[in-house]
């Protein structure tokens, strides 16, 4: 069945920020009720780099000193953290924050994503197994080997990923759609466009992802 309407949904996200996690759950549900109740409508889902700290070191920082700087301690720490795992269970995000020990600077990472997106790859399965491999087991999304793995399991090439990983192929991409959420305003992720006109700031709930996207569809 030939869609009769096309709507874009841009997502602002940055792969180590669990809200994103959460927030792009919600959302991919959302629009699975809309599409159901709307099947004459179709939405274009593109995925948009966003750094929550683009100043980081390409190595990263240590996640103890992240967790200070930002909380004062592991101690004050845990309660953000343990309200954060109870958001997300009910939307099948499993968070091991004890198992990260880094923070990294994921401009590497994003251009995996950009490149699934501009070679028609499975984008958003490889958005979920980046975030499992981060949220759940801890790894450091900034070593060059995991995102290796990560890239070799979404079907990339050596030659590929060598441009992506260790060259940086996309790191201008990234740095392009830092800008334009600067210029649309947008300070922190998740964040979605909708249409081009309507934004939506945060890990909502499901219902108001819908209500949003149904009253695009109804224009």
């Amino acid at each position: 069945m030939a869609f009769t309407k096309l709507v874009s949904v841009e997502l602002y996200a940055d792969l180590v920020c669990p809200w994103c996690w959460i927030g792009d759950r919600r959302l991919w549900r959302a629009l699975t009720v809309v599409q159901e109740a709307h099947p004459h409508v179709g939405f274009d889902v593109v995925w948009r780099p966003f750094q929550l700290d683009p100043s980081l070191p390409p190595e990263g920082r240590d996640w103890e000193e992240v967790i200070e700087n930002k909380f004062g301690g592991r101690a004050r720490a845990e309660p953000m953290f343990a309200r954060v795992a109870e958001a997300g269970a009910p939307d099948g995000c499993v968070f091991h924050f004890d198992r990260i020990t880094r923070m990294a600077n994921t401009a590497r990472a994003h251009g995996l994503v950009v490149h699934a997106q501009q070679t028609e790859g499975d984008t958003w399965a490889l958005v979920e197994s980046i975030y499992a491999r981060h949220f759940t087991e801890g790894a450091d999304l900034g070593d060059a080997d995991t995102l290796r793995q990560l890239g070799r399991a979404a079907g990339f090439s050596e030659a590929d990923l060598t441009q992506i990983v260790d060259e940086g192929r996309y790191d201008l991409d990234v740095q392009q759609s830092q800008r334009e959420a600067a210029r649309l305003g947008i300070q922190g992720v998740p964040f979605a466009v909708l249409d081009g006109r309507y934004g939506i700031s945060g890990a909502q709930p499901e219902e108001v992802f819908v209500q949003a996207l149904t009253q695009v569809v109804n224009e």
